[in-house]
């Protein structure tokens, strides 16, 4: 199936992932100058094996993922040289056994020079699944951090991209719905922190 890019994405990465009987390709489309992110994900059509009953699910919000709501800490944060959207912060300590790292990748697209520092223009991937279903789910994040020189400010910008079968679907709303009933579930952006604990890159100022 082919994919229209504009000009907005003038970068890709591509990822060969395991699931169920087969792979599946994902392309991550980007721009080097901007936050821009695009997912394309084809099953490995080449090896004859067709996954029934597998929905993928892409999230330009990651707040809004039953996934991440449930088991993930996004950070939020804004200033005058940063704005940080949904940036990943670890899983939650709730649901450490439940949710393990199937990657995660750091690609530096660029140096940035400013006042005798140093800062690097990059795209970091993680990978997750659930423990109980790993052949079956995959949750993949893309977070771009960008160092704009000409508002002198770093943008952190996340999409993701969800892969799953059926089965895995109903056992994460189920934990979906016990999360909600104790409590656990964070859909809302929180306020900014007072200390952006989660920043890879020093602040410009």
């Amino acid at each position: 199936m082919s994919l229209e890019l504009g000009k907005a994405f003038d970068r890709c990465y591509w990822l060969r992932l395991p699931f169920l009987t087969t792979n599946y390709n994902i392309g991550i489309f980007f721009n080097k100058r901007s936050t821009f992110l695009l997912f394309r994900v084809d099953p490995d059509t080449q090896e004859g094996n067709a996954v029934a009953g597998v929905k993928i699910n892409m999230f330009k919000n990651l707040g809004t993922s039953r996934f991440c709501g449930t088991f993930l800490e996004l950070h939020n944060y804004r200033k005058d040289t940063l704005d940080i959207q949904n940036q990943f912060n670890g899983i939650k300590d709730t649901y450490y056994d439940e949710i393990i790292f199937t990657l995660n990748e750091t690609m530096n697209l660029y140096k940035v020079e400013y006042n005798d520092k140093t800062f690097y223009d990059n795209l970091v991937i993680y990978g997750l699944t659930m423990t109980l279903y790993n052949s079956e789910f995959v949750f993949l994040i893309a977070e771009r951090q960008h160092i704009d020189k000409r508002l002198q400010k770093k943008i952190v910008r996340t999409t993701g991209v969800q892969i799953a079968t059926s089965k895995s679907l109903e056992v994460l709303n189920e934990y979906y719905e016990e999360s909600i009933k104790c409590g656990k579930a964070a859909f809302e952006v929180p306020a900014p922190l007072e200390n952006p604990d989660t920043i890879k890159l020093e602040d410009l100022d």
